[in-house]
């Protein structure tokens, strides 16, 4: 091959290092899909610097720019002989020598230069998510020969030049010389069957649902629209092996598209077989697989993809896949003219993080069956396949329009009040009856709001037993590891705790609500007496209650051990011995230290939480204590549990005497019962999360044991690298589906995507394809910051700015936390803290429970406030008035 022919030819895995821009959206998805491990047809590409030299060598670069500029849209109509005639000087033109023989070569080295192949158009900005160009261009199948190669090439390259072509790029506002034209040139499959996919359902928007089309013989019967194909509908694999079949519709299938002798295909009438299925049950389960794998290799679990495939017997052979664009919304009929408004309010709270692939979509399940059956269970109708969380750059967001909507249909919650408990900075829907329980519609409500009510009181009742049942379960899964299980029977474990995960999820709103619904009781009560006192007062009544807050208490046991410590002459030593090795506490404390007996209790019982704890690739405190230990290490000095009952004594007592100067005697009895329910539901509350992370352990420990194995099989580099596969890519490989010798490559990949995402400052809203961060507002007048109080009383001290709890450290005992949010894993910081403000969070949310049971001054839900206050700036945190007084 002469030298720089490379330039024109390229194989796929040079396809895949030149981008886009060189060989064009269809080719690059293709060189990703065999770089990840899909069998696709043997080929390669022609790029579009192949073009440019066609170009130069026939000169027609200046009467292609003299037509484009003489069409424009007000003359498209009218423009067929310009485009024709364009067309006519592509076709009757020469392929330069250069890329003839660049094109020879490349045939006779993959072997093709006496097979048919396919040659189809990959243009720039084809089989994109922003437009995909499906049918815009021609595909010439069957094709045999250099000749009738170079006549395919120059028909793929006029085909820019038809008047759809033309006018779509208008209609997509895509400039003609954004678009070069690359060609793909692979083999023709020999297709039993064949047809497209979806990772989605295209024309209803849900994306709860696969969608394949297919017929018999090659695809191009499906892909035409020719003939009415088999449609099956399938359940994404979420906590399964295999995905559900859940409908099938057998086409009439009247035609299939057969290969002409010559050259070329043809309709061809179908024979007997039209009653049957194109594709067994079996085969369309292990396509559905395949789905599930291109979806999560080439849209990142994000972004939904349409897939031609094709079926020749024994293997199924991927021959492109894009995005699926202008998929529609599938959300309440009520507020489809409003904007979706995805909003990450409470999910900063508990998902904050880039979600590792391993586990992203079964949180993201586990989140949108807690929404579903908070509406279903009530007999509220939910569409089928609204989604109420979506990502984006790895991240979850919250519908929070259709979340504003069904809690005020079901339950007569207005958007304010649901913004109040939940947070988050997003505008509200708008809502034209603010009496939600009046008329025939407001009866209707009522009946959907006592349901809810009802399911609350039945669950609180039962809680005890629902919350020890799962952790039991969870735990006889475990047993006494993974290690010694042959592989089916990970995956038997697999299945068996996808039961468990599932099952709780739906129980988890109804523990939650009977969490946080005496907490409206008490607030409601005291509203009469106290208006818009009451938040204020009622943070100091949930100082330091009586009621066990597992997330509170584990800071507790933490002062405690500081105390300890500090008391401990072997953990002094420890502590002050430097470098300062957390990982060997137990090789460096003796058996008879004090501490080391302590510590070893609270691993027993915490040690399953863990820093950003619902993703299951972060260790649990168990594998790595090293963030409690340090903890643990900068407040021995300075630890004090009595000081902090006494503070906490003081704020519930003042709190008190507010209420009891108020009230008379037969209603102060009432309101302190209601007080303890409060302090207990927050302990339900804090306790099902809790519970929830036990019940996802399992999930870690098949992924080690897993991980171990890859590495030894040599399939990944390290075994935390497993985090960066998804469990239908590991089962693949071990039915046998798959040999994942390219597995490294795109956990590669993978981890250089997930950096990139933690990288990315978060937006705090997602308004259509508009990605907003919330601004700070200073209200000049008092220069202060206004947020929502979550925990009264007041404290100035020096902010420290603190985006993650690994960066703990930074904090000094009785400076001011500043962070973006907060899960349990924050806890122990909290108490080093004089006291704390959050940038997003509502006043159930878990930094709001465990700031009011600490009783240490909490503002949250202040917008913008980690670019409003510098770190090392002295501010004041007013708790009572929801305040942050900048110095």
């Amino acid at each position: 091959m002469q030298k720089g022919a490379n330039t024109y030819v390229v194989s796929w895995g040079e396809a895949f290092q030149r981008g886009v821009s060189m060989v064009g959206g269809k080719a690059w998805n293709l060189s990703r899909l065999e770089r990840y491990g899909f069998k696709i047809p043997r080929g390669w590409v022609l790029t579009t610097a192949a073009f440019q030299e066609f170009l130069d060598y026939n000169e027609l670069s200046e009467f292609l720019k003299l037509t484009s500029l003489q069409i424009n849209s007000e003359n498209l109509g009218e423009a067929d002989h310009l485009l024709c005639r364009l067309r006519e000087q592509i076709i009757n033109a020469t392929i330069p020598p250069i890329v003839v023989e660049a094109i020879q070569e490349r045939l006779a080295a993959a072997g093709l230069d006496n097979t048919a192949v396919a040659v189809r158009s990959s243009a720039s900005a084809e089989d994109s998510l922003q437009a995909s160009f499906a049918g815009i261009h021609d595909t010439f199948l069957n094709v045999s020969g250099l000749e009738n190669i170079m006549e395919a090439i120059k028909g793929c390259y006029a085909s820019l030049w038809t008047p759809r072509a033309v006018t779509y790029r208008r209609k997509q506002n895509i400039g003609d010389f954004e678009l070069l034209p690359a060609v793909v040139i692979m083999e023709m499959v020999e297709a039993r069957a064949a047809g497209v996919a979806f990772s989605c359902d295209p024309q209803s928007g849900r994306r709860d649902i696969y969608v394949i089309n297919a017929n018999f013989g090659l695809g191009e019967s499906v892909v035409s629209g020719a003939i009415e194909p088999d449609t099956y509908f399938l359940a994404p694999p979420v906590y399964t092996l295999l995905p559900e079949i859940k409908a099938k519709k057998l086409g009439s299938k009247s035609g299939l598209t057969r290969t002409h002798e010559d050259g070329g295909v043809y309709l061809a009438p179908s024979s007997g077989r039209r009653s049957e299925q194109a594709l067994n049950d079996d085969d369309i389960k292990r396509l559905g697989k395949l789905i599930t794998r291109v979806f999560d290799a080439l849209g990142n679990g994000e972004e939904p993809q349409d897939i031609e495939w094709a079926f020749d017997g024994n293997d199924f052979v991927m021959l492109q896949a894009r995005p699926v664009t202008n998929l529609p919304d599938c959300s309440f009929e009520s507020i489809k003219n409003q904007p979706a408004v995805w909003s990450n309010a409470n999910y900063r709270d508990a998902v904050p993080m880039v979600l590792s692939p391993l586990h992203r979509q079964i949180m993201k399940d586990i989140i949108d069956t807690i929404w579903i059956t908070t509406f279903s269970n009530p007999g509220y109708p939910v569409p089928d396949g609204i989604q109420f969380s979506r990502f984006f750059n790895g991240r979850l967001y919250c519908n929070m329009s259709a979340v504003y909507w069904a809690q005020y249909d079901c339950n007569g919650a207005l958007p304010r009040d649901l913004t109040f408990v939940w947070g988050g900075h997003q505008p509200e829907i708008e809502i034209d009856d603010q009496s939600p329980f009046e008329g025939e519609t407001g009866v209707r409500r009522q009946k959907t709001a006592m349901r809810t009510m009802a399911l609350i009181a039945e669950t609180a009742a039962n809680a005890s037993d629902i919350l020890s049942g799962v952790a039991a379960a969870a735990n006889n899964l475990a047993g006494e590891g993974f290690e010694s299980l042959p592989d089916h029977a990970l995956i038997d474990n697999f299945e068996a705790l996808g039961i468990i995960v599932k099952s709780y999820s739906e129980k988890y709103t109804w523990l939650s609500g009977a969490g946080g619904l005496p907490l409206g009781i008490l607030m409601q009560n005291l509203f009469g007496v106290l208006g818009p006192k009451t938040p204020m007062v009622i943070n100091g009544l949930m100082a330091g209650g009586d009621a066990s807050i597992t997330s509170a208490d584990h800071g507790y046991r933490l002062v405690e051990l500081a105390e300890q410590a500090r008391r401990d002459d072997y953990a002094v030593r420890y502590f002050n011995n430097r470098p300062f090795a957390p990982l060997f506490w137990e090789q460096q404390l003796p058996e008879n230290s004090p501490f080391k007996q302590a510590f070893h209790k609270f691993i027993k019982e915490y040690g399953h939480r863990a820093i950003y704890e619902l993703d299951i690739i972060n260790p649990r405190w168990q594998e790595d204590p090293s963030y409690l230990l340090d903890i643990i290490r900068t407040t021995m000095t300075t630890a004090n549990l009595d000081d902090l009952r006494a503070r906490q004594k003081e704020k519930f007592n003042q709190a008190l005497a507010e209420i009891t100067a108020l009230l008379p005697a037969d209603k102060l009895e009432g309101i302190r019962k209601m007080i303890i329910d409060a302090q207990q539901g927050a302990g339900l509350r804090e306790m099902a999360k809790s519970v929830l992370v036990m019940a996802l352990e399992p999930y870690r420990s098949i992924a080690l044991e897993l991980g171990n194995r890859f590495a030894r099989w040599n399939l990944i580099d390290e075994p935390s690298d497993i985090f960066f596969c998804t469990w239908p890519e590991i089962f693949s490989i071990l039915g046998g589906e798959w040999n994942g010798m390219e597995l490294k490559s795109l956990v590669q990949d993978r981890i250089a995507t997930h950096k990139a995402n933690e990288n990315i400052i978060p937006p705090d809203i997602i308004q259509g394809d508009k990605a907003t961060r919330s601004q700070p507002a200073i209200i000049l007048s008092g220069n202060y910051l206004q947020g929502v109080g979550a925990a009264a009383g007041k404290a100035t001290g020096t902010a420290r700015l603190i985006n993650h709890p690994g960066e703990g450290n930074k904090l000094q005992p009785g400076e001011v936390l500043v962070t973006p949010s907060t899960d349990p894993g924050w806890s122990p910081l909290f108490l080093k803290a004089c006291a704390v403000i959050m940038e997003t969070g509502g006043y159930i949310s878990h930094g709001a429970i465990i700031a009011r049971e600490y009783g240490i001054p909490t503002v949250i839900n202040v917008p913008g406030v980690m670019k409003a206050i510098q770190d090392g700036q002295i501010v004041t945190v007013d708790g009572d008035e929801g305040r942050v007084i900048l110095q």
